[in-house]
C-alpha cells in the first residue's frame, strides 16, 4: 500500500494530515487470496478507524463479484466484504472504492495465481510425528530475541523455565539434518503465530494475530522457507492451531467486531475443564455450557464459532496457511471446547479444498470411549452429531504408559504390559484405529521418564510399543535424548531447552560427540526403529493379532493382506523367561526363520518339534522380527 493512498484513506475517515502519520494502517484479512480455489466465496475482513459506515464498491473485474457487505453490531472499525471469485478469474488487483460523505479512497487487493502444491500431503499411520516447541528447540537468530516494535516486547529470559528462551525457526532450519537422521517423517510445531502478550506467551497458545508468525520466531516468509526445506528432506509439517480461544490482546477482544464474537461477553468465567459433560447424556445445561463456553484462562477468552462471520474467518485462515506456507496437516488445540457443529463445518471445508490433508484434534479424555466419541464415524457421538474429525489423540495410552516399570512400583513386574494389552483390546471402540494419534508424553504432560534411568530396558519397551502398535505415533522432542521432567514442578520443567541449541552451550546433544553414552544408546535405538518403520507396510497399514501376556511375554503380529508381517515380542519381566512358543502358532510358521531388525540376529521360534518349541528371553528383551525370505 502506497503512502499517498494510506494518507487518503485516513483522511476518508476524518483523520487530519497532522495525525495521519500516527494512525494505524488498514488491515485486510486474509492479506491476499488465490484464484482457482474450489470454494469460490471469499470473506475479507477490513479493519480501519470508522470503516463500518463507509459505502463500498468493487471496480469491474472479470469473474469477481462483490456479493454483500456485512456491518456487525460491535466496533465501528470493522467491515466484512463477501465476494465470489469465479474459477475463470485471473490473478490481478481488485480495486475497492470506500466512500464516506464526499470523501473517496481506492484500495487494491491482490488475487494471486496458485503455485505448484508441495504441501497438503496429510499424515497417516505410516508417519511418525515429532512434536517440538520452537522457543525451546534452538536459537538460530539471536537478533530476534527482543523485538522492540511489539506492543509487549518481552525478550529471552533463559534462566527462567517459564519465560521465553529465544528459540526460533532459524534454529529448527539449522537442525533439519538432525531431524532427518533421527528418522521421523513429520514435524509438529507448537504454535508459531504472534503471541504479543504482556508475559511473552512462549508456548504460543494465546494468538494475537492469526495471519502473522511471531517475529521472535521469524517471519511468514521464513516459515514458508523452512517448510520448503523440510519438504526437500522428505519431512512434512503439522501446524498447531487454536480456534477455541484467542489471546486477550488480540484486537478482536480489545475492539470487538460484534457483541457475540466471544462467549460469555459479560466477563470472565472460567471453563470447568470437565469435558465429560459434553458426552454425558445426563449433564445439566449449566455444566455443559460452562465446559464449552467458559474461558480457558483469563488471558485466553473463548471465541464463539457459532458466529457465521467468525466461522468463515477461521475456515479461510486454515486454507490460507495451507496454500501460502504449504503445511501438510493441522493439530487443533482444545478441540471439544469449541462448537461441535461449527468445527465439523470447518473440517468439511478444509478437506473439500485439500482431500489428502489430515487433521488431529486434541480430545483430552481419560477413557477410551470419551476419546472415540470424537472421531469421525463414531457411533458413540453425542446425540448422533458426527464431528467429522479424522484423528483423535490417545490420552488413555499416555496415562497407562506410566504403569510400565520403572515408572511406578510394581507388585507384578509385567503388570504394565497386561494393562497395555487391555487398552489396545479396546480399539474396537474407534471408527478407525489407524487414525489414532498414539503418544507417551507431550508439552502438556509430565515426561515419560521423571528422571534419567540407569538402564534403558523398560524405556526401550515403551518406545517399541509406541512405534509398532496400530495408529500414528507422536514423539516429544528430547525423548531421543532421555529428557526427563515432572510437570508437578511446572510446565517449564517438561519444556526444557535442547542442549546445544543456543550459542555458548557447553554441551551439544545434536551431535553424537555431545551426547552421553546412555543418550547415544537411546538415540541409536530410536533411529534404528524409526528408519525401519518407514519401510514397513505391516506397521504403517497393517492389522494386528496379539496374545495376552499372561506368562510375562507380550507377543503381537502386524500384517497386511498382501503377506507383509512384523512380529513383536516383549519380555515384561526383569529376569530370564522361558516360553513354549507353540502357543503362538497362529502367527509363527513352523520352520520359518525370522530376522530381528534391532540386532540382525536370525531366530526360528517354531522348529516344528514340540521338544524344541521353547524359547528363552533375557530380562526385558525386545525382538522385532520379519520373515527371512
Amino acid at each position: 500500500m502506497t503512502r499517498s493512498f494510506l494518507i487518503a484513506l485516513l483522511m476518508l475517515f476524518g483523520i487530519s494530515g497532522a495525525r495521519a502519520a500516527k494512525a494505524p494502517a488498514p488491515v485486510f484479512e486474509p492479506p491476499y487470496w488465490w484464484t482457482g480455489m474450489k470454494d469460490t466465496s471469499l470473506q475479507i475482513q477490513v479493519y480501519a478507524p470508522g470503516i463500518k459506515s463507509a459505502d463500498v464498491k468493487l471496480a469491474d473485474y472479470p469473474g469477481v463479484q462483490l456479493d454483500s457487505v456485512a456491518r456487525l453490531d460491535g466496533s465501528d472499525n470493522y467491515l466484512f466484504l463477501y465476494l465470489n471469485v469465479a474459477p475463470q478469474a485471473e490473478p490481478g488487483k481488485l480495486k475497492f472504492t470506500f466512500t464516506s460523505g464526499k470523501k473517496k479512497s481506492v484500495c487494491a487487493y491482490e488475487l494471486r495465481g496458485r503455485r505448484e502444491q508441495r504441501g497438503a500431503q496429510g499424515f497417516t499411520a505410516s508417519d511418525v510425528l515429532y512434536m517440538l516447541m520452537p522457543d525451546r528447540f534452538a536459537n538460530g537468530d539471536t537478533s530476534n530475541d527482543l523485538v522492540s516494535s511489539m506492543r509487549f516486547p518481552v525478550g529471552a529470559e533463559r534462566e527462567n523455565l517459564n519465560k521465553r528462551h529465544g528459540g526460533d525457526l532459524k534454529g529448527v532450519a539449522d537442525h533439519i539434518g538432525y531431524l532427518d537422521s533421527l528418522g521421523v517423517t513429520t514435524i509438529w510445531f507448537a504454535p508459531v503465530l504472534e503471541n504479543d502478550m504482556p508475559h511473552g506467551s512462549y508456548h504460543g497458545y494465546a494468538t494475537t494475530d492469526y495471519y502473522r508468525v511471531d517475529p521472535r520466531f521469524g517471519s511468514n516468509a521464513e516459515y514458508a522457507e523452512l517448510i520448503d526445506s523440510l519438504h526437500n528432506h522428505g519431512l512434512k509439517t503439522v501446524m498447531d492451531m487454536i480456534f477455541n480461544h484467542s489471546g486477550s490482546e488480540h484486537r478482536w477482544f480489545t475492539d470487538r467486531p460484534s457483541a457475540d464474537w466471544y462467549n460469555l461477553p459479560g466477563g470472565y468465567e472460567q471453563t470447568n475443564y470437565r469435558l465429560s459433560t459434553i458426552n454425558d447424556p445426563y449433564a445439566s445445561d449449566y455444566d455443559r455450557l460452562l465446559s464449552t463456553d467458559g474461558w480457558f484462562v483469563r488471558e485466553m477468552p473463548d471465541l464463539n464459532q457459532r458466529n457465521p462471520h467468525l466461522k468463515k474467518y477461521l475456515i479461510q485462515n486454515s486454507i490460507w496457511w495451507i496454500e501460502d506456507a504449504q503445511i501438510d496437516g493441522i493439530r487443533m488445540d482444545t478441540y471439544p471446547y469449541a462448537d461441535r457443529a461449527a468445527m465439523a463445518d470447518w473440517i468439511d471445508a478444509v478437506l473439500a479444498e485439500y482431500p489428502d490433508f489430515n487433521i488431529v484434534g486434541e480430545c483430552w479424555f481419560g477413557d477410551t470411549a470419551g476419546v472415540a466419541a470424537w472421531q469421525k464415524g463414531s457411533p458413540l457421538a453425542a446425540e448422533g452429531a458426527d464431528t467429522h474429525l479424522p484423528v483423535v489423540m490417545d490420552f488413555p495410552l499416555m496415562i497407562k504408559s506410566r504403569e510400565l516399570a520403572p515408572y511406578t512400583e510394581q507388585t507384578d513386574p509385567w503388570n504394565g504390559l497386561n494393562k497395555i494389552y487391555d487398552h489396545v483390546a479396546l480399539d474396537y471402540v474407534y471408527a478407525d484405529p489407524l487414525n489414532l494419534l498414539r503418544f507417551l508424553d507431550n508439552h502438556d504432560t509430565e515426561r515419560v521418564i521423571l528422571e534419567v534411568p540407569d538402564s534403558l530396558d523398560s524405556w526401550k519397551q515403551a518406545m517399541t510399543l509406541l512405534l509398532t502398535l496400530p495408529g500414528i505415533p507422536q514423539i516429544y522432542y528430547g525423548t531421543e535424548l532421555l529428557m526427563a521432567g515432572d510437570r508437578k514442578k511446572g510446565d517449564g520443567n517438561v519444556r526444557r531447552d535442547m542442549p546445544g541449541g543456543w550459542p555458548g552451550d557447553t554441551v551439544n546433544a545434536f551431535t553424537s560427540e555431545g551426547r552421553t553414552q546412555l543418550q547415544n544408546e537411546a538415540y541409536d535405538f530410536l533411529s534404528t526403529l524409526l528408519k525401519w518403520r518407514k519401510g514397513s507396510q505391516a506397521v504403517g497399514k497393517g492389522k494386528m493379532i496379539h496374545f495376552m501376556p499372561s506368562n510375562g511375554l507380550y507377543l503381537y503380529q502386524r500384517y497386511t493382506p498382501e503377506g507383509e508381517q512384523a512380529i513383536v515380542m516383549l519380555n515384561g519381566q526383569d529376569n530370564d523367561l522361558t516360553v513354549d512358543m507353540n502357543r503362538y502358532a497362529q502367527v509363527l510358521m513352523p520352520g520359518q526363520a525370522y530376522r530381528d531388525i534391532l540386532t540382525g540376529a536370525v531366530v526360528t521360534p517354531l522348529k516344528g518339534d514340540a521338544e524344541t518349541a521353547e524359547m528363552t528371553f533375557t530380562p526385558r528383551q525386545i525382538l522385532i522380527l520379519e520373515p527371512v525370505k
